[in-house]
């Protein structure tokens, strides 16, 4: 169907974004779309090379206007969820989840917040207010888009949401909950929320959650500890049967630097010791797993993880005799 007429500047403007949509283009397509005639069509293509857009242009039965690649990056017309996206990518990336991206991603962050309309703008501050990122995480879980943004928005609000939540073992139940902070780990995005049928904080995976639902419902926030630090302990030990406390004859720093982020939890103990709390479902791998340190450790709970601790330490003599 074809569009209404416009002004020359309108014109060029959404010739320019149906450019961006899609690899080709017929110059009867286009000027269908844009209500027009195919010279006025051509017209505006010179005028998109004269403001440095790369447009080529094919003969032939496949032939068509395409946007090609030139030597400097042009503007982009971007609708709503593609800024939204860009603007959440390039937030990741400026807290440094992207190696070498850091600086690069905060000016374009810049820039794109300075052109946002305002709509979109109150939209990418409610998501950066509401998210944190685990030192040396970067999420790899996907997500819904749309989920991601009205999760952001009802933290940043205080409003209470609602959804299905599927547990590890593919059961759903319906939750309502109060929501407090987003947190990206080394694998997944984590909710902290206070559920208020269980009456007690929790934290939710978001590629679990189903049919989400912003309500109107305003609440009075909570005293609750940082997200932070409330889904790294939730997700380092709790989901586990078995929750290990240690204590390593090493710093602190050094001991982080041999585990995953997202797999241990290390508190500075004194200068030269600390304390690693993780959790496993299976003691014997727990205590290999913690031997591959390189340093020194005492068991501190539970005490079964000392017993394999020993039998293995055993078998290791053993095979090194």
């Amino acid at each position: 169907m074809a569009a209404p007429s416009s002004g020359p500047t309108e014109r060029v403007l959404r010739l320019l974004a149906l450019l961006q949509q899609r690899q080709t283009w017929s110059g009867s397509e286009l000027a269908e779309r844009l209500g027009t005639t195919t010279r006025t069509v051509r017209r505006d293509v010179d005028r998109l090379r004269e403001l440095g857009y790369p447009v080529n242009a094919t003969q032939g039965v496949t032939g068509g206007y395409r946007l090609g690649a030139g030597r400097a990056l042009p503007p982009l017309l971007l609708d709503d969820a593609e800024a939204v996206a860009v603007a959440v990518s390039l937030r990741l990336a400026a807290g440094g989840t992207v190696a070498g991206a850091s600086e690069a991603a905060l000016r374009a962050l810049t820039k794109l917040d300075q052109v946002l309309p305002s709509r979109l703008r109150h939209r990418v501050h409610g998501i950066h207010g509401s998210i944190s990122i685990l030192a040396g995480a970067a999420p790899a879980e996907t997500v819904d888009a749309d989920a991601l943004v009205e999760i952001a928005g009802a933290c940043r609000d205080l409003v209470r949401l609602e959804f299905a939540y599927a547990d590890r073992s593919g059961t759903s139940t319906r939750r309502r909950v109060e929501p407090y902070g987003l947190v990206a780990t080394g694998r997944r995005w984590y909710l902290m929320a206070y559920d208020l049928d269980r009456e007690d904080w929790r934290t939710f995976r978001l590629d679990r959650l189903r049919e989400v639902r912003v309500s109107t419902w305003r609440f009075t926030a909570r005293e609750h500890e940082d997200p932070v630090t409330y889904v790294h302990r939730a997700v380092t030990s709790a989901p586990y049967p078995h929750r290990v406390l240690v204590r390593f004859h090493a710093a602190a720093e050094v001991v982080r630097a041999v585990y995953p982020v997202a797999a241990v939890s290390v508190e500075t103990e004194t200068e030269t010791t600390c304390l690693l709390r993780t959790g496993g479902e299976d003691l014997a791998m727990v205590a290999v797993y913690l031997g591959v340190a390189g340093h020194d450790f005492e068991v501190l709970e539970p005490p079964e993880l000392a017993e394999h601790c020993t039998a293995i330490g055993r078998r290791f003599e053993r095979a090194g005799r």
